[in-house]
C-alpha cells in the first residue's frame, strides 16, 4: 500500500487486491434481459482498515502485576495510570514502592505494544527522551507476592460470551416472474384463424402462459460474536540453591564450607484471559413462490375470462431448519503447563520462581468456539450447510435461478367464443399470474399477483355470406320479349331457390372461399307475393321471411296462381349466430364486422301460361257423332282434340289417339271415316286457358290464321292465300282491304256446353268490378247474364284475325281451399278460359300465296274453274295464338308457339308429322289445327247450316 500524508490531516492510498475468482459465494448481478446467455457475478473481498489519529504528544500506560501475570491494580498500593509524553523532553520512571505483600522484582518497557516474553528488568526503567515517532509507551512494573501461610486458592476460571450480532448480509432476489401470454385461435401451431384480423364465434381459443417456474427471494445474515475465557495456568516448578555447610577445617586449620544443595518444588498459577471468535450464517428472509394459477381476460373468452391451473408442474421443494448457534469450549481448570526448573549451586539461597508468560500455553489449551449454520436444501441442493464447525460456518451458496416453463404448463385450449357475442374489434386482453408462497417462509412473504402486459387483442367477426340465386323457369316463359335481367317465375308452378352457406368472404386466414355453415343462425327468402312450400303443403303469406333449413342449399316453393303478373324482388338474409336484435345488414357477405348479416336480391318477373288448346266441336255432320252423344243432341261426348297427349307442362294428360291435333284424314274414330277432313264452310269451336292477369276488361286472346296447301298423298305443301266471293264482290282474298266479313261468338251457345257454374263466376266478376247496373242486385245480374248477355253474339274479328274478348271469357281459378288471407274472387279470376270458333268459307278458292289473280285474270279466264286454283288436296288452317294485355295489340304478352324461349304447342305433345290412313306422311306445322277439303264444300250436305 502506497500510504501518502502519513502525519498529516490527510492522506491518500491505493489499494490493489489479486484474488481467484473461485468463492462459491457470489451475488447474482445477470440482467433480465440478457437472455440466458450472459451471467453476471459480483465477489467481496473483505479489507480492515484501521486508521489511528495520532495525537501531537504521546502518552505512557503505567501498569502493574505480578511476576505471574496477574494484575494488581486495585490492590491496595497498586494504581494504573497513563502520564503524557511531550515530544522533545526527557521523562523519567520510578517504580511505585512494593508492599508487605507484594516485593517489587522489576519493568518490562515496549514501544509497540503490550510488553509479553522476555525477562524483568531489575531496577527502574530508564529516563524516556520522547521523539513521537509511537503513540503509546507501555511501562510494566512487576512484583513478587509474599508467601503467605494459608494463601487461598487462585479464582476459579471464568467464561462470557458476547452474543451474536449481525454481520455481513447475502441477499439474493428473483421476483420478477417475466411472465407472457397469448390468446390464439386453437389448435395451438396451426391456428386457423388470425386473433388480430378476425375469428368466428363458436369456434375456440387458446390461452398460453409463459414465466418463470417460481420466484425467491431471501437475505442469509452473518452472525458474529465472541467468548472471553479467564483461565489459570499452572506450572511446577523445581527450584534448587546450594546454601553450603561447615566443613571440615582446611589445611589452614580454617573452617571450610561444603556444598549442601537443597531442591524443593513449587507451583506457580498465573491467570490469563483468552479470547475465542465465532461466526454462523442464518436466515434472516426466505420466501419461495410456486406458480398456482393464471388468469386471462378477454371479451371473446368464455365469460371473459379463463382461469389455466398448471399442468405437469413441480413446485420447488425446499426445507429449511432454525440450527443457527454457537457452542463455547469448557477449557481445563487449571491447564497444567509443563513443569521447569530454577536456581542452581550459584544460589545460596532457595530461588523464586522466574516469572514466565504462558499465554500460549492457556491459547494452546482453550478450543475454538463451535458452530452451525441455519440449514437450507433447495431442490437437493445444500445451500445453507449446519454441519458443526469451528469458529466460521461455512458460507452459503445461491438459490439457483428459475427457469421458463414449458409451453404445456399453462395452456388452455378449446375455450369457445360464445355466440351471443356480437362482433367487436380489437378487444383488449389482460391477464394475471398467480404465485402462492410456500410453507416454510422466514420473516414475511404472501401470495403474489403480477399483470400480464401486453397480451394480443381478439377481434371477433362472425362471418356469413349470402350469394343467393333462383332458377329461371325459361322452359315456361312464354312472354313475347323475355326481360333477360329477370329470373322467370311461372305461375302455379314450382321454382327453387338457392341460398348457399360457402362463398367469397374477407381474404384473412379461415375466412375466404368457403363455407360458412357453422356460423349461421338462420338464412331467409322474403318474397312480396303469396307463395306455397315446394309441396304445397305450407302456405306463406307475402312479405313473411321463410326460414330455410341452414344445411339445406336449395328449396323448392309453388308459385300461386293468383299473384300478380309483374316485376318483383326477392330478398334474402343470412343472419349470423351472433346478431343482435337490431342487426345491420350487408350484400353478398358481412365483410364489415359492423354488419351481421348478408343479403342478396334477386330481381324476379312473375309470368303467366296460354294453354290447353282444344276443339271441342265441328259442325260438319261427319264428325257430329264425335262430339255429341248421339246425332242432333246438343250433350257432349266428353271427346275433344288436344294439341297433343301432353299437358301444359309435359305431363301425360289422359288423352289417347286419335284424340290430337290436327283435325285430318284419319283422326276420325269411327269406321268408313277414315279419310274424313273437314268440309269448307264448317266451323270448328275451340278453346283454350290462360293464367295470370287476364280477367280485365281489355285482355284477350289473339289468333292469326295463315293457311297452307297439301296433297292428299302429303306432298307439296306450301303456303297459299284463299279467296271468297261475298255477294257481287268476287274472290275477295282473305286478309285483304276488301275482306270485311265479320266473326261472331255466342258464349252460351247450346252447342258450347259452358258450363253453368263458369257462367255464374263470370257474372259474379262482372257485377263485382262495375258491370251491373245501378241498384241491380247481384242475383239479378246473373240472371240476366245467363240468360241473355252470354247469349249475345259477340264480334271476335274477320277471317284473317281473331280477337277473342272478355266477354267470351270466364274464370276458372280455384275457389276452395284457399288460405284464409286470399281474395277468393282474386282467385277465381287467375285462370281464364277463352271460347272460340273458326271457319273458312264453303266456297273457296285457294292460290299460291302471293298470287296476283287480277294479273292472271287479265291474260286468262279467270273463274271458279281456273287452272290457278288448287282442289286436289287439303286446306290446312295454322293459328298463331298470343295473349292481348290492356288491349295493346302491338306489343302481345305471351306466346303460345313463337316465344323465344319455349314453344306451349310442342310441350304439350304436337306431333311434326303423322301418317294418314293410307300410309301417306304429312309434315306439319306448330299451329295447324284443322284440314279442310280441298274439294269438298258444306253446300253440298242437305240441309247444311253454315253461313256461305
Amino acid at each position: 500500500m502506497n500510504l501518502q500524508g502519513k502525519g498529516t490531516d490527510s492522506a491518500n492510498f491505493i489499494v490493489k487486491i489479486n484474488g481467484l475468482l473461485d468463492a462459491p459465494l457470489f451475488e447474482n448481478i445477470t440482467k433480465q434481459d440478457q437472455g440466458g446467455l450472459v451471467q453476471g457475478r459480483r465477489y467481496y473481498f473483505p479489507i480492515l482498515i484501521t486508521i489511528e489519529l495520532e495525537p501531537e504528544g504521546g502518552e505512557a500506560l503505567i501498569r502493574h502485576y505480578t511476576t505471574t501475570g496477574t494484575p494488581l491494580n486495585g490492590t491496595p498500593g497498586f494504581t494504573d495510570r497513563t502520564e503524557v509524553l511531550t515530544v522533545g523532553k526527557s521523562h523519567p520512571f520510578s517504580h511505585t514502592p512494593g508492599t508487605a505483600d507484594y516485593v517489587y522484582e522489576g519493568y518490562k518497557v515496549s514501544e509497540s505494544g503490550p510488553p509479553s516474553g522476555g525477562s524483568i528488568e531489575q531496577g527502574d526503567p530508564p529516563p524516556l527522551r520522547y521523539d513521537g515517532s509511537f503513540p503509546k509507551y507501555y511501562v510494566y512494573y512487576y512484583y513478587e507476592e509474599v508467601n503467605k501461610p494459608g494463601q487461598p486458592d487462585p479464582d476459579p476460571p471464568t467464561a462470557s460470551c458476547t452474543p451474536p450480532a449481525p454481520g455481513m448480509k447475502m441477499d439474493g432476489r428473483y421476483m420478477d416472474p417475466e411472465v407472457s401470454a397469448k390468446i390464439l385461435a386453437d389448435q395451438r401451431g396451426q391456428e386457423m384463424f388470425d386473433v388480430l384480423q378476425g375469428i368466428p364465434t363458436s369456434e375456440s381459443l387458446y390461452g398460453n402462459i409463459l414465466s418463470l417456474n417460481y420466484l425467491f427471494q431471501h437475505s442469509f445474515v452473518n452472525m458474529t460474536g465472541s467468548c472471553t475465557f479467564e483461565v489459570n495456568v499452572e506450572k511446577t516448578w523445581t527450584l534448587s540453591w546450594d546454601p553450603g555447610k561447615p566443613g571440615p577445617k582446611g589445611p589452614d586449620g580454617k573452617p571450610t564450607t561444603v556444598p549442601d544443595p537443597q531442591t524443593e518444588e513449587e507451583t506457580v498459577t498465573q491467570r490469563y484471559t483468552v479470547v475465542r471468535p465465532y461466526s454462523y450464517w442464518v436466515i434472516d428472509n426466505l420466501e419461495v413462490y410456486k406458480i398456482d394459477q393464471g388468469t386471462l381476460s378477454n371479451y371473446a373468452l368464455p365469460g371473459g375470462q379463463i382461469t389455466i391451473q398448471p399442468q405437469g408442474y413441480q413446485p420447488p421443494q425446499y426445507s429449511t431448519n432454525a440450527s443457527g448457534a454457537f457452542y463455547p469450549p469448557s477449557p481445563p481448570d487449571p491447564i497444567v503447563a509443563p513443569s521447569g526448573s530454577h536456581g542452581g549451586s550459584s544460589y545460596k539461597s532457595k530461588p523464586s520462581p522466574p516469572s514466565e508468560n504462558l499465554q500460549s500455553v492457556a491459547e494452546a489449551a482453550v478450543d475454538k468456539v463451535e458452530v452451525t449454520n441455519d440449514a437450507l436444501v433447495f431442490n437437493g441442493t445444500t445451500i445453507m450447510n449446519p454441519g458443526r464447525v469451528q469458529e466460521s460456518g461455512p458460507t452459503p451458496g445461491s438459490i439457483p435461478a428459475p427457469t421458463r416453463i414449458n409451453d404445456q404448463v399453462l395452456y388452455k385450449p378449446n375455450n369457445m367464443i360464445s355466440s351471443d357475442k356480437v362482433n367487436r374489434a380489437n378487444t383488449p386482453s389482460s391477464g394475471t399470474i398467480h404465485y402462492g408462497l410456500l410453507p416454510g417462509n422466514i420473516n414475511g412473504g404472501s401470495n403474489k399477483e403480477f399483470p400480464i402486459n401486453p397480451i394480443n387483442t381478439v377481434t371477433v367477426h362472425t362471418p356469413v355470406v349470402n350469394y343467393s340465386s333462383v332458377t329461371d323457369d325459361q322452359a315456361h316463359n312464354q312472354k313475347t320479349t323475355p326481360n333477360r335481367s329477370r329470373s322467370a317465375f311461372i305461375l302455379d308452378r314450382p321454382f327453387t331457390v338457392r341460398i348457399p352457406t360457402s362463398g367469397q368472404h374477407r381474404n384473412i386466414p379461415g375466412y375466404g372461399n368457403r363455407d360458412y355453415a357453422k356460423y349461421i343462425r338462420v338464412k331467409q327468402v322474403y318474397f312480396p307475393f303469396d307463395v306455397y312450400s315446394g309441396d304445397k303443403s305450407t302456405f306463406y303469406p307475402k312479405h313473411t321471411w321463410i326460414t330455410i333449413p341452414t344445411s339445406q342449399l336449395d328449396t323448392e316453393f309453388f308459385l300461386p296462381v293468383w299473384v300478380d303478373e309483374g316485376d318483383y324482388e326477392v330478398y334474402f338474409r343470412t343472419i349470423a349466430e351472433n346478431a343482435p336484435p337490431d342487426f345491420t345488414t350487408q350484400p353478398s357477405a358481412n365483410l364489415d364486422l359492423a354488419n351481421h348479416v348478408a343479403t342478396d336480391i334477386e330481381p324476379v318477373e312473375v309470368i303467366g301460361r296460354v294453354y290447353d288448346f282444344h276443339i271441342t266441336d265441328i259442325a260438319d255432320y261427319n264428325w257430329e257423332t264425335v262430339f255429341r252423344k248421339q246425332k242432333g243432341s246438343a250433350t257432349p261426348s266428353g271427346a275433344s282434340y288436344w294439341i297433343g297427349l301432353r299437358d301444359i307442362d309435359g305431363g301425360t294428360r289422359g288423352n289417347v289417339l286419335p284424340y290430337t291435333l290436327p283435325i285430318a284424314p284419319g283422326k276420325h274414330p269411327a269406321q268408313g271415316y277414315k279419310n274424313s277432313a273437314v268440309k269448307t264452310g264448317y266451323h270448328f269451336k275451340f278453346d283454350l286457358k290462360t293464367k295470370g292477369n287476364m280477367f280485365r276488361s281489355q285482355d284477350g286472346i289473339s289468333i292469326t290464321p295463315s293457311f297452307y296447301f297439301v296433297n292428299k298423298d302429303g306432298t307439296g305443301r306450301q303456303a297459299v292465300d284463299l279467296y271468297y266471293h261475298s255477294g257481287n264482290r268476287k274472290f275477295i282474298r282473305i286478309g285483304s282491304p276488301q275482306d270485311t266479313e265479320k266473326r261472331y261468338v255466342i258464349l252460351n251457345d247450346r252447342l258450347r256446353n259452358v258450363p253453368q257454374e263458369e257462367l255464374q263466376d263470370a257474372a259474379s266478376y262482372l257485377y263485382n268490378h262495375g258491370s251491373a247496373p245501378a241498384g241491380m242486385s247481384a242475383a239479378a245480374y246473373a240472371k240476366q247474364y245467363i240468360e241473355k248477355l252470354s247469349k249475345n253474339k259477340t264480334w271476335v274479328g274477320r277471317l284473317d284475325w281473331l280477337l277473342l274478348p272478355a266477354d267470351v271469357r270466364t274464370l276458372i281459378g280455384p275457389k276452395s281451399g284457399l288460405p284464409a288471407s286470399v281474395d277468393a274472387e282474386r282467385a277465381n279470376a287467375a285462370i281464364q278460359r277463352w271460347y272460340g270458333e273458326y271457319s273458312i268459307p264453303s266456297d273457296v278458292y285457294v292460290v299460291k300465296k302471293g298470287t296476283n289473280i287480277a294479273e292472271y285474270g287479265r291474260t286468262n279466264r279467270l273463274d271458279e274453274r281456273s287452272d290457278i286454283f288448287l282442289k286436289k288436296g287439303y286446306i290446312i288452317v295454322n293459328f298463331n295464338i298470343e295473349t292481348i294485355r290492356d288491349g295493346n295489340t302491338a306489343r302481345p304478352h305471351l306466346q303460345y308457339i313463337h316465344a323465344p324461349l319455349m314453344n306451349q304447342w310442342r310441350l304439350e305433345g304436337y306431333d311434326q308429322a303423322y301418317r294418314d290412313p293410307y300410309g301417306n306422311r304429312f309434315s306439319l306445322l306448330d299451329g295447324d289445327v284443322v284440314f279442310y277439303h280441298g274439294d269438298q264444300s258444306s253446300k253440298k250436305d242437305f240441309n247444311s247450316q253454315v253461313p256461305h
